[in-house]
């Protein structure tokens, strides 16, 4: 360590548990309270908690299977044994880590709990060797993974976007009838409203929410090399895969693989992944645009008693909540990019490379949730400043061009794109000068001067309030 002149080194040991304040990991210390329902769900709890679940079903399923060595289980015997899943605590984690500190494997240690917990019930002692029977530790360790996985999805990952989707909805429809000048390469463009950049962004974010919610988690139970060796040696004429297949799917509720190698090839979760960072680059793309909006004026933000945007300038109100979740989403696609690449790779018929970055996935969905947290929280904040849009609408009249030279070619009047061009680039325009313009066209019929003389740039929106409210109306 590095001592400092006059500064102390630390008196924490350098094995002493995190705190919030000595978490290397800011989703574990500064952000653990926004990631309370995930964290049971995708930590080392969570993967034990599933993995007890797997081998409870594999077990009692093969107490089902109709074998003459072991008996269909009493319901009493069931009740206990699932009563391990559903009960499953913190300290009971704890107790199947002390038992690794000896085997130095994870997925044994569970077995060994597993057994440990059957003593003194001689109905299920006497056939404890059928827990984690002809099972690799892969084909617990994949069905885990998948089950974390799916309840993740289910009961955060996919609540927290929807609360981004619906943050969206509700500008949508508020200000679906709301002009603002649009930019295009930074520049003065055809006005949009409000409402409809939103709606644009609700679209994107529904498309990439079926995708997600849709990704099938597939899983094996086919033994050390995916062709039931050990299965077979045991009782050749079974059905091991027909069983497997029913583990997983009618037991478990996963997608069945029915060719692997010793681990499920991850091409599933790989699929999921890209599906999170997709929803995540269409956000990143918003708090992108919200943050130069908010530069702009078109938005304010409510304030809040006491908070601080500077620790200099205090008339700043930054848009901290965008800028938070940008940087959180990118975070979380980095992870998300690797584990989807890195996955679906592994030498032969198994390398560990896959483990240590399974592990990850708790991280890279935290920041994902983190971040969609942030977005929604400062969505809410968000105040339309229309007297802002209204003046640089105002400032562009130039955008009607667009609109006299369509109408001009409708009519088929000479050059249009060219006389407006003339008449508009390089010099500033007023909106008097374009009905002026519009004036100087007597070929066009007089209505459509006088429609045309009428069009201010907050009036040209086209179709945006409709395609808005179309938008904030779909279920």
């Amino acid at each position: 360590m590095r001592i400092i002149p006059g500064v102390p080194a630390s008196k924490t040991p350098a094995s002493a548990a995190p705190t919030a304040l000595t978490a290397l990991s800011p989703l574990d210390g500064r952000y653990a309270a926004r990631l309370a329902a995930l964290r049971p769900l995708l930590s080392e709890y969570g993967l034990m908690h599933r993995r007890v679940q797997v081998e409870i079903e594999w077990f009692i399923a093969l107490s089902d299977a109709g074998f003459a060595e072991f008996e269909p289980l009493t319901e009493a015997g069931r009740g206990l044994l699932r009563s391990l899943v559903h009960r499953f605590s913190e300290s009971d984690a704890a107790a199947i880590k002390e038992i690794e500190r000896t085997t130095n494997h994870d997925v044994k240690a569970v077995e060994y709990w597993i057994k440990g917990r059957l003593k003194g019930h001689p109905g299920l002692e006497r056939v404890g060797e059928f827990v984690h029977f002809a099972c690799t530790s892969e084909d617990i360790n994949n069905t885990s993974h998948a089950l974390m996985l799916e309840a993740a999805r289910k009961e955060v990952l996919l609540p927290a976007l929807d609360a981004v989707v619906e943050t969206l909805r509700a500008l949508a429809e508020a200000e679906a009838a709301t002009p603002m000048l649009a930019r295009t390469h930074g520049q003065a463009a055809s006005p949009t409203t409000v409402g409809k950049e939103a709606a644009n962004v609700l679209a994107r974010l529904r498309t990439a929410r079926a995708r997600l919610a849709a990704v099938p988690l597939p899983a094996k139970m086919n033994g050390a090399v995916g062709n039931y060796n050990a299965h077979l040696a045991a009782w050749p004429g079974f059905d091991w895969e027909r069983f497997a297949r029913g583990v997983v799917e009618e037991r478990l509720g996963l997608a069945f693989n029915p060719l692997t190698t010793q681990i499920e090839p991850h091409d599933g979760l790989a699929e999921l992944f890209d599906a999170v960072a997709r929803a995540n680059t269409v956000c990143i793309d918003w708090c992108r645009d919200v943050w130069g909006y908010v530069s702009l004026g078109y938005f304010t933000q409510k304030l809040r008693a006491g908070e601080v945007g500077s620790s200099t300038m205090p008339h700043k109100v930054n848009p901290i909540d965008f800028e938070n979740a940008e940087g959180n989403y990118g975070l979380a696609n980095a992870l998300l990019a690797h584990m989807s690449s890195k996955l679906p790779l592994s030498r032969w018929q198994r390398d560990l490379t896959d483990s240590t970055v399974l592990r990850n996935m708790g991280v890279a969905l935290g920041y994902t949730v983190l971040a969609h947290t942030s977005l929604a929280t400062g969505m809410g904040k968000l105040e339309v400043h229309r007297q802002a849009l209204a003046a640089d609408l105002e400032a562009a009249p130039e955008v009607l061009a667009e609109a006299i030279q369509t109408v001009m070619r409708r009519h088929g009047l000479a050059d249009p794109y060219e006389r407006l061009k003339a008449f508009t680039r390089g010099r500033a325009v007023t909106l008097a000068a374009m009905r002026e313009f519009i004036e100087t066209l007597a070929e066009l019929p007089a209505a459509e001067r006088a429609r045309l003389a009428a069009m201010t740039p907050a009036t040209y929106t086209g179709a945006a309030a409709a395609l808005a409210k179309k938008a904030a109306k779909r279920a």
